[in-house]
């Protein structure tokens, strides 16, 4: 009886035309499921992808196709960084140049697995226009915001930043205002992308010192800080920093229950404020109709990155981390549609690697037997000319009969 010989694995050739993804999922819920995972915890994911389309999987399908997508999802991120810092151009042309955009970023603090907290970094970038507030006033405010989030340093950051702010348009803006706090990186990484930016310290922020101060001096809560900093709220957003720095010189630093303590906190406040005087000039900022709050990246750090990294009993691996910001970025900007495509080809291409990694491990090439060397041949050793031995008919004196006995001449016997 004969057997057939073993098969090996392959790609059935309707898999290839139908595009499906590597694993047991069809193609639509290995999407989906992906979809779901970004939105909300993993085990909810799975609860919905079974509700709603009676299909069962485990949380760590979920967390490994997640994972997957967002993993892919970065290294297209990381080519197009590459390209553009290449000086090549951008595989995303950005839209129609904004005359004012505004750039924020902040962080905001997650959890890591054994109890350790680490800050991500987000970016929002959005075009300013003037809207209506509620008190029926315009005011200028950052709209069609867009997000771009890693667990990174500043200086990494930066560069991955550069993705985002070149698919936002941000070298071809007319004007680039710059919202941000006081953290030094802040201003360096405005000084890479846009070095002309309109530096402005985030109106709130410089308020928080006001009334950290106010505190010190007249007590927590006491009417005379309420009103302190009420009067100096309103200066400082109607007349400058000026009149704001001559109100802290001016505290009664001596009626503070703590007058050392006191004094310490308004001189840290005076020495924050004094050093960001041209981040300060809020009046020219409204007048120009530029923004004065950072209120987006502050949201920002919730929709994108609290909403689902940092819920009860969360814990992340440090190297799911990104690819799951990743996954919240393309969902918080409305980009799916245009993003999976790319996800679903990079995660085909490295399957079919890894499987012809796999098959050449199996079956490996022949190696080539080497090509013989020919060796060299010794030159041919010439012979001297031989002499003649027959001339004339007669034979000569070294003919081979000459050097037979038989024919020597001896001389004859003596009675001859």
């Amino acid at each position: 009886m004969r057997c057939a010989r073993p098969v090996g694995s392959g790609v059935f050739p309707l898999d290839e035309e139908l595009e499906l993804l590597p694993g047991g999922l069809s193609a639509r819920v290995s999407e989906g499921l992906a979809r779901l995972s970004a939105q909300q915890p993993f085990r909810q994911a799975v609860a919905d992808l079974a509700f709603f389309w009676g299909i069962e999987v485990s949380e760590a399908t979920a967390r490994r196709h997640a994972q997957a997508a967002g993993t892919a999802f970065v290294a297209l991120q990381g080519a197009e960084l590459e390209r553009l810092e290449g000086g090549q151009a951008s595989m995303t042309r950005p839209g129609q140049p904004m005359a004012v955009q505004q750039t924020s970023a902040d962080g905001a603090m997650i959890s890591l697995v054994g109890g350790i907290w680490t800050e991500v970094k987000t970016l929002v970038v959005g075009a300013v226009e003037a809207v209506e507030a509620t008190d029926g006033t315009s005011e200028a405010r950052a709209v069609e915001l867009s997000y771009f989030s890693r667990l990174a340093d500043a200086a990494t950051f930066t560069r991955q930043a550069t993705v985002e702010l070149a698919r936002r348009g941000t070298e071809q803006a007319g004007v680039v205002v710059g919202i941000m706090d006081g953290a030094p990186w802040l201003q360096s990484f405005l000084d890479h992308h846009r070095p002309d930016a309109v530096r402005v310290l985030d109106f709130p922020h410089a308020v928080e010192h006001l009334a950290t101060t106010a505190q010190a001096t007249f007590g927590p809560g006491s009417p005379e800080a309420r009103a302190w900093l009420e009067a100096q709220t309103h200066a400082l957003k109607h007349a400058g920093p000026d009149p704001v720095l001559a109100a802290l010189r001016q505290l009664p630093l001596e009626q503070a229950r703590d007058p050392t303590l006191a004094g310490a906190t308004r001189d840290a406040t005076l020495g924050y404020l004094h050093t960001r005087t041209t981040q300060l000039d809020y009046p020219r900022f409204r007048a120009a109709g530029y923004p004065i709050g950072s209120g987006a990246v502050e949201s920002a750090n919730k929709v994108v990155v609290e909403a689902r990294l940092k819920g009860g009993g969360m814990h992340w691996a440090e190297r799911h981390v990104n690819p799951m910001l990743a996954l919240r970025t393309i969902a918080c900007n409305q980009r799916w549609d245009e993003a999976w495509p790319a996800i679903c080809s990079h995660l085909r291409t490295q399957h079919h690697q890894r499987r012809l990694a796999r098959h050449r491990v199996r079956h490996p090439l022949p190696v080539p037997t080497p090509l013989a060397v020919p060796q060299p041949q010794p030159s041919p050793v010439v012979s001297p000319p031989r002499p003649k031995t027959i001339v004339n008919g007669r034979p000569t004196s070294t003919h081979p009969w000459k050097r037979l006995r038989f024919l020597s001449r001896r001389p004859p016997p003596a009675n001859f």
